[in-house]
């Protein structure tokens, strides 16, 4: 598996836009210098701080050669500050972008510290905030990490991953820096719309949804595999349309031939198996998944290890049934809110509130295929299930009827929050 995301350095012209680039300590600094020039390409302007212990992983030069201006690190510059030069640059930008934010400035920033500059500097500006962390996948996960995120969302800081993956300490899980492309992609997007402050706001904003899309690969030798016809058109539309609302996406995609949505982190996966490891990490800290891949039901007990010949007028193989991928996070995760996808040739409802029920899942959005329906086409139609409800969406392209299941995605997971809340305050008057 890997990461990736939209490969476009220039997200949209924002010409003569000024961005603080803020790095802190961690082994993660050296991909802040691509993402200053992405940001110079784009037609930025930028000014790089950094604290002292991000001195340490990269050199200070390094930046100055690549934006034209002196970096700046400490509150004591005695020619900075003889006219406050921390308030006119903490007014100076038109956005600070925190790349990588360790968790020790993370929990200095969300509990008002102000000890260096770049905390200073945060606490001194109106300007928006987008932060993209790195850190160990246990240090991302632990409770005092994960309570000052949500005290940072909850502020209007923008929180650009973190990714999944392989990490400099050896281990393998969620707390990688977010790529420069994708961090790049946010903020550009978020600056070109003309209102950065207000770019990622909506009814999901601060909320992580998790989307699953495309299809899956079984081998059976090195040059063939057992697959199917999905495009992963509907799934990615579902990532983008989610991001649309605010929240932060990470789409878990098998192959398809798709460029990410700007501004959403992607993990490419080739089996069921890849696809359920990735789900899994991703969903830990998630607040939403959508299932939307078409997962394979089966996997070859043996796979071969040369190219099959063609020596007998017959093959058998032998398969395995794969594991249900939202069955397994809803036994991890009772409480994640998912959204579920059911392709059927018959039965449509029949089949998809059976899933609905048998899976736990919150929502299922049904549709018909084969005969040319939905499979590998700009356009689909959906019917939407809950436990007291349905919604027709479409025909209509792709793109609209993701908008719409977004929506109501939104609508539905706000209820659940609601009832949840009313429920907790009911046992405790009791």
């Amino acid at each position: 598996m890997r990461s990736s995301s939209n490969s476009d350095p220039n997200h949209g012209p924002v010409p003569g836009r000024r961005i603080l680039l803020a790095l802190c300590g961690g082994i993660a600094a050296y991909k802040s210098a691509e993402l200053a020039r992405r940001f110079i390409k784009a037609g930025c302007e930028v000014q790089v701080v950094m604290t002292d212990s991000a001195l340490r992983f990269i050199g200070a030069q390094t930046f100055q050669a690549l934006t034209g201006k002196p970096v700046r690190s400490s509150l004591w510059d005695e020619a900075a500050e003889a006219a406050m030069g921390h308030i006119e640059l903490a007014r100076w930008p038109d956005a600070i972008v925190i790349a990588p934010a360790t968790a020790n400035t993370l929990a200095k920033i969300a509990h008002g510290f102000a000890d260096d500059l770049l905390t200073t500097l945060v606490l001194a500006t109106d300007k928006p905030i987008f932060v993209a962390p790195a850190m160990n996948r246990l240090m991302w996960a632990n409770a005092a990490t994960q309570a000052n995120m949500s005290t940072l969302r909850s502020r209007g800081f923008k929180v650009i991953g973190p990714g999944s993956g392989a990490q400099a300490c050896g281990e393998v899980g969620e707390g990688r820096v977010a790529e420069p492309e994708d961090v790049a992609a946010v903020v550009l997007a978020a600056l070109a719309s003309g209102s950065a402050a207000k770019a990622l706001d909506g009814p999901l904003s601060g909320r992580r949804a998790v989307v699953t899309a495309g299809p899956t690969r079984e081998p059976i030798d090195p040059v063939r595999f057992i697959t199917n016809r999905s495009s992963g058109k509907q799934g990615y539309a579902v990532a983008e349309a989610l991001r649309a609302l605010g929240a932060e996406v990470t789409l878990v995609s098998g192959p398809v031939n798709l460029e990410t949505p700007a501004g959403v982190q992607r993990i490419d996966c080739e089996t069921a198996q890849d696809m359920l490891d990735a789900t899994v990490a991703a969903c830990a800290t998630a607040d939403i998944l959508v299932g939307t891949a078409a997962v394979a039901d089966y996997r070859c007990v043996e796979v071969a290890g040369q190219k099959i010949k063609k020596k007998t007028e017959t093959l058998e193989l032998e398969l395995t049934k794969n594991a249900d991928i939202l069955s397994e996070v809803r036994s991890l995760q009772p409480q994640l809110f998912i959204v579920g996808f059911a392709a059927e040739t018959e039965k449509l409802a029949e089949h998809a509130k059976g899933k609905l029920a048998r899976k736990k899942l919150n929502l299922i959005a049904a549709n018909w295929v084969g005969n040319g329906r939905a499979f590998d086409r700009d356009d689909n139609a959906l019917t939407v299930y809950w436990a007291d409800g349905e919604l027709a969406i479409g025909p209509a392209d792709k793109r609209e009827v993701a908008g719409q299941l977004a929506g109501l995605i939104a609508e539905r997971y706000a209820a659940a929050c609601n009832t949840a809340a009313s429920s907790t305050k009911a046992r405790k008057a009791k």
